[in-house]
C-alpha cells in the first residue's frame, strides 16, 4: 500500500529534513506545500508534487478553507506542518478539518507545554526543577514592587492567535526598571495577555530531543551548537552531536510522561555553572537542526511516520556522536556579523581558521547533499536574489 504523506511549511528547512526522510521510504510519496511559489523542501527530487497554499499566518482562515478542501478532495495517510503556527493553528481547529491526521498528541496537551506558564505548572507537578516565576494577567496588574533584578519577562505564549492574525512575542532580560519600561513599550500586547517574571538563571543552554508513541518513550538525541547566526546566540549554523546527558533525559522523560505525550518533543533547559538544569521551554514541532539527528542515525520523521501508520520501524539502539551538520550560507551570515562585530583581531582570525576547515569526515552540509542537489542550488538562487534586492 501507497502512503501519501503532506508535508506542510516546505520553506523550512526542517520541511526538507522531512521530505528527504520519508521520501527514502519504501512505499511513501511527499507531497510538500508553502504559500510561495516555490520552496526549499519542494526542490528535492523526493518532493513528488508541490501544492501552493494561502499563509497559515497571514490568511489563517482561507488556510483553513483551502487544507480542508485539498485533504477532502485528495486522501493523504497524514498531515506533517513543521512551524508553530500551522501545528497549532490546525489542532485548534480540529473539528473543522476530519480528513485530516496529525502525528501530534491533543491541542490541549500541545497547549500544555507550549504555553509556559502551564509547563512550569506541569514541570513541578511531576518534580522536573523550574526557575521561580510569577504569573502576570496583564502589564496593568504587575507589581513593580516584588521584583528582584535581573530577572526575564516571558509571555505564556510565543506566538498569540488572535481575530486579527497572529502575534509574535519575544522574551526580554532585565536589568534594571528601565529594562521593564522598555519591555513593555515595545510589547503592547502584554496590556491585554498574560506573561511571567521569571528568575534569571545564568549558565549555558541544553536540550534533549524525542520521541513519544501513546505516552511510550521510543528514542532520544543530543546535539550542541558550536556556532550560531547571529554569533552571540540565534539560529544554529553548525552543530554536533552528543551522548544524552542522564539527568536532562531523566527529567524530559519525567515531564512528557506525566502529560502522556505523543510525537516529537524538544525539551529545553538552562544548566547553571555549578550543573543544576532548569526547565526552560518544551518545543511540540520538528526542529531546525533535524537532519543532523537524521545523519546520527536517529531518523525522527521516519520513525514518527512508520509508528503512526502502523508499520514496525527498526529503532535506533544508539546513535554516532560527534557527527556534524553545517548550514552553510548559514555559516557565511555568521562569520560575516562575525568579522564586523566586536571581536579582536585574533579572535577574527580565529574564527577565519575555522570556517575554512571545516572537519569534512565528520561533517555534512544541511542543504547541499549529493544526490540531491535541487535545495542547494534552490537556496543559493534565493539567497543572491535576497543579496541583489530582488524577490
Amino acid at each position: 500500500m501507497t502512503h501519501i504523506i503532506l508535508v506542510l511549511d516546505a520553506a523550512q528547512r526542517s520541511a526538507l529534513a522531512v521530505t528527504r526522510s520519508l521520501g527514502k521510504l519504501d512505499n511513501i510519496v511527499v507531497v510538500t506545500s508553502d504559500s510561495t511559489p516555490d520552496a526549499l523542501a519542494a526542490a528535492s527530487k523526493y518532493s513528488h508534487e508541490y501544492l501552493r497554499s494561502p499563509s497559515s499566518a497571514d490568511q489563517p482562515q482561507a488556510y483553513l478553507e483551502w487544507l480542508e478542501k485539498i485533504c477532502t478532495d485528495r486522501h493523504f495517510s497524514l498531515v506533517i506542518p513543521v512551524t508553530e503556527i500551522t501545528s497549532q493553528l490546525v489542532l485548534m481547529h480540529a473539528a473543522q478539518l476530519p480528513h485530516i491526521r496529525l502525528p501530534f498528541a491533543s491541542y490541549e496537551t500541545v497547549m500544555s507545554l507550549a504555553d509556559k506558564y502551564r509547563l512550569l505548572e506541569q514541570a513541578k507537578a511531576s518534580g522536573v526543577p523550574v526557575p521561580a516565576f510569577t504569573l502576570v494577567k496583564n502589564s496593568a496588574e504587575l507589581d513593580r514592587s516584588a521584583l528582584t533584578y535581573p530577572c526575564v519577562i516571558k509571555p505564556c505564549l510565543s506566538k498569540i492567535f488572535t481575530p486579527q492574525g497572529w502575534i509574535a512575542t519575544s522574551v526580554k532580560l532585565l536589568y534594571g526598571e528601565a529594562d521593564l519600561d522598555a519591555a513593555l513599550a515595545n510589547a503592547p500586547y502584554l496590556a491585554q495577555h498574560p506573561f511571567m517574571l521569571q528568575a534569571f538563571i545564568p549558565g549555558t543552554g541544553a536540550g534533549v530531543f524525542c520521541l513519544y508513541n501513546k505516552g511510550q518513550v521510543v528514542s532520544f538525541f543530543a546535539h550542541q551548537r558550536l556556532r550560531e547566526k547571529p554569533p552571540q546566540g540565534g539560529v544554529s549554523v553548525l552543530s554536533e552531536s552528543v551522548a544524552v546527558d542522564p539527568t536532562l533525559k531523566h527529567y524530559a522523560q519525567q515531564l512528557l510522561d506525566h502529560v502522556h505525550w505523543h510525537g516529537v518533543a524538544m525539551v529545553e533547559f538552562r544548566v547553571t555553572p555549578e550543573g543544576t538544569p532548569y526547565l526552560m521551554e518544551v518545543n511540540t514541532r520538528f526542529w531546525g537542526s533535524l537532519q543532523l539527528a537524521i545523519d546520527s542515525g536517529v531518523d525522527f520523521p521516519a520513525l514518527l511516520t512508520q509508528l503512526e501508520l502502523g508499520m514496525t520501524p527498526v529503532l535506533p539502539v544508539d546513535y554516532r556522536v560527534g557527527q556534524r551538520l553545517r548550514w552553510l550560507l548559514g555559516d557565511f551570515d555568521s562569520l560575516y556579523l562575525y568579522l564586523k562585530g566586536p571581536y579582536s583581531i585574533g579572535q577574527k582570525c580565529k574564527r577565519l581558521l575555522a570556517f575554512f576547515t571545516p572537519s569534512p569526515f565528520n561533517t555534512r552540509h544541511e542543504t547541499n547533499r549529493r544526490g540531491d542537489f535541487g535545495p542547494g542550488i534552490y537556496e543559493l538562487k534565493t539567497y543572491v536574489r535576497q543579496i541583489l534586492g530582488r524577490t
